[in-house]
């Protein structure tokens, strides 16, 4: 990138609610890097408006109307610089990704409107995340410049010029954020709020990486009327059936269970439905075709929402079959497999 002479001013936008324990964490972390701090809560009862006082005056309430897209849009309203950062309590930057911060500030070209960086130590968590490392956009030009393009016929440029940088952000959370967003989902959808295809696969991966069986048997009846909606993607349908599938072997549902994994295996399949499977037979006592099961989710398929799907949970599954069905040194095969495979994904940094 060429540098230019006095380099980009930033604002930092963030929405806080009771953040006491990590905020100045954050904050120590970036604030000398801003120009200009903007925290919006949206309802601490603990310290952290107090905390945010050290850092900043621009400290500003908003009433919760349970969407995190109108608190961010707020806060962006109030900054002032010519990016934005947006940036989460619980995230800091160490002392390597401060200094290429620093560098990226005094050296990022006028015409770039996205910054992404990658968003590191997510498996560690429990997150949603099937991945360790993953790009998120972070920094936003504040006032977009629209730009003519194409000698004849000419166009506005609508796609933002996005700078993929090597910026990582450590996330560093105190606790999981599932109970809260699920909870979030299930006002939307009691609301009768039709998901987006992201929103649809992201409460589906919610639950399947942290979900609780209640979580699952509450949001059953949503996911059974997208199985129906025609308007859904086949990828939509998946997801569906999925949740479908494992709530109803939850209620001992066998017929509503076998319509919905039917549905997935008539396809391509999916590590999740041969997972239930496996769990379904396990339940019953057939171990023997359990493990046919629990093999396929490993080895035949693919996961669609969980990277454990089609890894750490068949394998331990073909684990708890094998010394069940009294084959030790089988079930000390996959035993073996499965901490393989859960030290590759928590080593390798994969790019979503």
């Amino acid at each position: 990138m060429a540098r230019t002479s006095s380099g980009i001013t930033i604002s930092l936008c963030m929405i806080v609610k009771n953040e006491e324990k990590v905020l100045a964490r954050c904050l120590d972390s970036v604030a000398d890097l801003m120009d200009e701090i903007v925290i919006v809560d949206t309802g601490s009862t603990d310290r952290t408006k107090e905390i945010a006082a050290r850092y900043t005056d621009q400290i500003y309430d908003f009433v919760w109307i349970d969407d995190f897209s109108a608190a961010r849009n707020f806060a962006f309203s109030k900054a002032h610089m010519d990016y934005i950062y947006s940036a989460d309590a619980d995230e800091v930057l160490d002392e390597e990704n401060r200094g290429r911060y620093r560098l990226l500030k005094e050296n990022l070209m006028p015409q770039i409107e996205i910054v992404q960086m990658k968003y590191g130590n997510q498996l560690q968590y429990g997150t949603v995340y099937n991945f360790d490392e993953e790009y998120r956009p972070k920094l936003f030009k504040r006032q977009r410049e629209f730009v003519w393009q194409e000698p004849i016929h000419e166009t506005i440029r609508l796609d933002p010029v996005v700078y993929d940088s090597d910026i990582v952000i450590t996330h560093m959370p105190e606790e999981s954020h599932a109970g809260r967003d699920l909870a979030n989902f299930r006002k939307q959808t009691d609301r009768g709020v039709r998901l987006s295809a992201h929103l649809h696969e992201m409460y589906a991966r919610e639950l399947f990486v942290a979900g609780t069986d209640g979580d699952f048997l509450r949001a059953e009846s949503f996911f059974a009327d997208s199985v129906k909606d025609t308007e859904r993607s086949a990828s939509e349908l998946t997801e569906a059936c999925c949740v479908v599938a494992r709530a109803a072997r939850l209620r001992g549902d066998t017929a509503t269970f076998f319509k919905h994994v039917c549905k997935v295996i008539a396809g391509d399949g999916c590590s999740e439905i041969c997972c239930e499977l496996g769990h379904f037979y396990a339940e019953a006592g057939d171990y023997e075709e359990a493990a046919v099961w629990y093999y396929n989710a490993a080895y035949e398929t693919q996961p669609v929402i969980s990277l454990a799907a089609g890894g750490e949970q068949p394998l331990q599954g073909l684990v708890h079959c094998y010394e069940q069905m009294g084959f030790q040194e089988q079930a000390a095969i996959y035993r073996q497999e499965a901490k393989v495979h859960t030290g590759r994904i928590k080593s390798n940094m994969l790019q979503y």
